[in-house]
């Protein structure tokens, strides 16, 4: 037994031995990971070079690989979007060995992966027009709408704020869309879910309903190569948008808050009270009347009183990392914001949760994605801007003894007692805002769940599948006193309305990549399904006055209106690789869709293109002169059936139920009628083919690095309401399918980094774009001229009156007008002389032209930012040249007529536009008021500070910033703004000019 002991003690410390001695050759790296500013990096993947051994940096950017053996190791570290760095590294038992890193942004980026659609693509093999925007180079400042992030940032693509209204939206033009009359807008994906552009009450744009502070990169897909696989929805272009996700290592915490103010950049320019009151008096003089006997003593500037310096506020608050393998973001937000025009209020609360779980050796992805929104708002009367302008100054707000609650209206009193308000007179601005309560209450909640699976049987096999939803619901009340001139005929007003939108995604796809290495290919193919499905109900109420008391005629013939239309979706793609230098790519899409007949239901989009990766060739490969050189071909057919819920199933002989207005007795009943609604059993696809030719190019390792674009859409089959004559269908209007329109264009996008030091980066971006779009036919059955097409482009003031038109051989929505005359001593306009533009010694319609065009010929965007070691400062600019606008106000108000009204004894105001044209009465079809709206815009400067960790070794940084939107604008336009959609300029809601501060905590 003793023998035995001993043994096993001499065994057990031989053992320790051994193992002491292993111990003693085992080691460790540790070491830190910067980025370019000198700033910690979390997340940064190290791994020791040939080995599975490795981690991440954490918060700190600090990072710990233990249990090496010693010796000589290369260890790397990578980090998405900066260059990827190596170092060697020898290992010792006495101690760790220590490998820090300063990562520098890869401005090369041609290994960066981007989004497209159904799948992600290396960007030096991407075959299509894609422009990607990360949330490094979005616009700063204050922004409650998504589209705001990317204005000015991307070539061909227009991004033009709707209103100066908190979460009013922008309208979203991509190669200035393809369409007459139905939708222009692009596609947006989120996060693979199509949300709808339908409008939802109770906000002013469906967009405002998504807080920016969620999302990680635009993606916008221009060409037919990279938007086919979309088919029937992508004619206008598709725009990506991918939100943020979780993070590795531990958790970090971020919190931002801005805090702006926002004013009035300027004023619609109209007469003083004293000059009003000095042109009637000579008025007055001139023609033997009174007219100055109604004049106030008062000096009212109407626009300060509606609009107000407005407060917002934006706060958010999130935490991302992982947790047992598990990647989560967190996130919630608050937004107050206030609007120029008094009592305007948006006050928006958001939350958005992502769980990225992976299982199975990460062959099985998995990702949960919910954001939801809970959006209250009152909205001010916008009547009141149009009033603001009009409205005599030389009247006070308040008026004693007024019976519409103390404000002053133009009104009578009748020896009974009876007041009667002047129906020629504008309302009061202030009453029309303080006496209208107009709130909403909206929520909006959209997600998916994908779950992505790489099967173990064929390496490159993989499957996909994304369930979606975008739901919203809403829901609000009116309400206007009976002592409120603005609803006085009807003893006040009270309504309600009530929406939901139910939007569904269901697809399923397969996805194969494989490297042939014997023949140096390779073949990426996927093929799916989708299923989509997209209804709302609307709910109808009766309207009542202020007391509760039923207007007559405004009970709905239905309580609920149901639109709804469903959309079947098969489609393939496949990618070849030759030589990593030749890639060829085709894609095929089928949808279906339910507002078109049987027999025309269906539409097929194709797509194939061709890239030639010219600096891999080896008369280029080894240049130090060319880092980059790509030629993309691509030529695609995508297609268009958004006409809206109005123009649902128009495929159909239906019948419209008759208002309570126009019944029909028969006996002591009243009945509504029936009447057929127009229709055409042929409606069918609009289809836009595209040719596109690109260079990607960099020079000096990507110092100087950009891609140019030139391309040509043609639209055929284009979807729009005509007119037809009398008799040759149920209405004088019809949908259908109507001739051809071209786009061509081409785009520039140009990076440039002037310096990049240890100290200092400074890069440049300027981007131009030219388009030159025209409608080349207009025939449809029924249709006798159309060479002449159709009036569109309403104005105010003049009933009926249309300025603009869609005609063979000129741009859409082209200016209509006469050609004005001008005294040749003076150089002012003749009041009612124009050009007879056919000799016929007579003006009339024959002698309208077409002048000019709302959209611009050339859009331009210019950002820089400069970095000098813990300072940044930046800046956008926007311009567009070649666009014109109808001055609507200067029409509409610059007229002796408004002032001195000929329907009774009242004086309004005037837009100064009077002094300049003398003019008497309105001449609304003069070209004197298309006017040239060219511009160049400041959207914003900024200057930040980055004070890094405040407090040594607690890991709390902090980013402060101060910035101005809206900083100037250039332009001959002689009205508010020269940047509205659409070509007419009247009761614009303007844009504010704003500062604000912001904050950023991180730890």
């Amino acid at each position: 037994m003793r023998k035995n002991y001993l043994k096993n003690y001499a065994m057990l410390c031989l053992l320790l031995f051994i193992s002491s001695f292993a111990f003693a050759q085992t080691g460790g790296i540790t070491g830190k990971v910067i980025d370019e500013k000198g700033e910690a990096l979390p997340g940064v993947s190290v791994v020791i070079t040939g080995t599975t051994q490795g981690t991440v940096t954490g918060p700190d950017g600090v990072y710990r690989i233990s249990n090496l053996k010693t010796g000589s190791y290369t260890v790397a570290a990578q980090f998405i979007g900066y260059e990827k760095i190596s170092k060697a590294v020898t290992v010792s038992a006495t101690a760790m060995a220590t490998a820090n890193f300063q990562l520098a942004p890869d401005n090369k980026a041609l290994g960066e992966v981007v989004v497209i659609g159904y799948g992600t693509q290396n960007r030096k093999e991407v075959t299509g027009a894609i422009s990607t925007v990360s949330s490094k180079d979005f616009q700063k400042g204050t922004t409650t709408t998504p589209a705001e992030l990317i204005q000015g940032k991307i070539a061909g693509v227009s991004v033009s704020t709707n209103s100066g209204q908190p979460g009013a939206g922008a309208t979203i033009r991509i190669r200035q869309g393809a369409s007459l009359n139905a939708s222009n807008d692009p596609l947006i994906v989120i996060d693979g879910v199509p949300v709808s552009n339908n409008a939802i009450s109770g906000a002013s744009n469906p967009l405002a309903l998504i807080n920016p502070d969620d999302i990680e990169t635009f993606t916008v897909l221009k060409d037919a190569s990279s938007t086919a696989i979309y088919g029937s929805r992508a004619s206008n272009g598709v725009i990506l948008i991918t939100t943020k996700k979780g993070t590795a290592g531990t958790p970090q915490f971020t919190f931002s808050t801005k805090n702006a103010i926002a004013s009035m950049r300027n004023k619609i320019d109209v007469l003083s009270a004293d000059e009003v009151r000095n042109y009637i008096r000579n008025y007055d003089a001139a023609n033997g009347t009174n007219r100055s006997s109604f004049l106030g003593n008062a000096n009212t500037d109407w626009q300060n009183e509606i609009y107000q310096k407005a407060f917002t506020s934006d706060n958010n608050f999130s935490v991302s990392g992982t947790t047992h393998k598990l990647p989560y973001r967190v996130s919630v937000g608050y937004l107050d914001a206030n609007g120029l025009l008094k009592t305007d209020r948006l006050q928006r609360t958001t939350a958005a949760i992502r769980l990225s779980p992976k299982f199975f050796n990460d062959a099985l992805k998995l990702d949960f994605n919910v954001n939801g929104t809970y959006a209250k708002s009152r909205f001010g009367n916008q009547d009141a801007i149009g009033a603001s302008i009009a409205f005599d100054p030389t009247q006070p707000v308040y008026k004693t003894g007024s019976p519409f609650n103390g404000y002053n209206e133009w009104y009578n009193t009748t020896a009974d007692g009876t007041v009667v308000l002047n129906p020629n007179a504008p309302r009061n601005p202030v009453a029309l805002l303080n006496d209208k309560s107009d709130i909403y209450n909206a929520y909006r909640s959209f997600g998916n769940f994908t779950a992505d699976y790489r099967f173990p049987f064929l390496t490159g096999l993989r499957a996909n599948l994304n369930l979606g939803y975008d739901l919203s619901k809403s829901g609000g009340s009116v309400f206007v006193p009976a002592t409120a001139a603005q609803a006085y005929a009807n003893a006040g007003s009270s309504y309600q309305s009530h929406q939901k939108n139910y939007n569904t995604t269901g697809e399923f796809y397969l996805n194969y990549v494989t490297d042939l290495k014997s023949i140096k290919s390779n073949i990426n193919a996927t093929a799916g399904y989708g299923y989509y499905d997209f209804r709302t109900v609307n709910r109808n109420y009766p309207r009542y006055n202020a007391a509760g008391g039923l207007l007559a005629g405004s009970t709905p013939v239905f309580a609920f209106d149901v639109p709804q239309y469903t959309l079947e979706s098969y489609y393939g793609r496949l990618i070849y690789t030759f030589d990593t230098k030749y890639i060829f790519a085709g894609s095929i899409r089928t949808d279906g869709v339910s507002r078109f007949s049987p027999t025309e239901r269906w539409g097929v989009f194709p797509s194939a293109a061709f890239t030639w990766r010219i600096s891999d060739e080896d008369f280029l490969k080894t240049s130090k002169t060319v880092s980059d050189l790509k030629l993309r071909v691509s030529y695609g057919i995508t297609g268009q059936q958004d006409l809206g819920n109005d123009y649902l199933y128009r495929y159909l002989p239906t019948y419209f139920v008759s208002n309570n207005d126009s019944k029909y007795q028969f006996g002591n009943q009243f009945y509504n009628m029936y009447t057929p609604s127009f229709y055409d059993s042929n409606l069918r696809w609009e289809t836009t083919a595209t040719t596109n030719v690109g260079f990607d190019f960099g020079f000096l390792n990507q110092r100087i690095s950009g891609s140019v674009d030139a391309y040509y859409k043609n639209t055929k089959d284009l979807l729009s309401y005509i007119f037809l004559p009398a008799g040759t269908n149920f209405t004088n209007g019809l949908v259908t399918n109507v001739g051809n329109m071209v786009n061509r264009g081409i785009e520039l996008n140009l990076n440039f980094v002037p310096v990049k030091t240890q100290d200092i980066n400074w890069t440049v971006n300027y981007n131009i774009a030219y388009n030159h779009n025209k409608i080349t036919n207009l025939s449809a059955t029924g249709v006798n001229d159309s060479s002449v097409g159709n009036a569109v482009g309403g104005i105010t003031g003049g009933t009926g009156t249309n300025v603009q038109i869609q005609s063979v051989g000129y741009s859409p929505n082209a200016f209509y007008v006469y050609q004005q005359v001008y005294d040749q001593k003076t150089g002012k306009p003749l009041q009612g002389v124009f050009v007879d533009q056919n000799k016929d010694g007579v003006i009339n319609n024959s002698d309208l032209y077409h002048y000019k065009s709302p959209f611009p010929k050339y859009i331009m965007g210019f950002s820089t930012n400069f970095n000098y070691k813990k300072w940044s400062a930046s800046t956008v600019l926007r311009a567009n040249i070649g666009n014109y606008m109808y001055n609507n106000v200067a029409s509409n108000l610059g007229t002796q007529n408004t002032i001195i009204s000929t329907a009774g004894n009242l004086n309004n105001n005037a837009s100064r536009d009077l002094l300049n044209t003398g003019f008497t009465n309105s001449t609304y079809l003069s070209d004197y008021y298309v006017q040239n709206a060219s511009f160049l815009r400041m959207d914003n400067v900024g200057l930040n500070y980055n004070f890094g960790n405040i407090f040594k070794g607690r890991g709390l940084k902090l980013n402060v910033g101060a910035n101005v939107q809206n900083v100037f604008v250039l332009t001959k336009y002689k009205g508010l703004d020269p940047e509205i959609s659409g070509g007419i300029d009247n009761k614009f809601y303007p844009r504010p000019r704003t500062y604000t501060l912001s904050l950023n905590l991180g730890f």
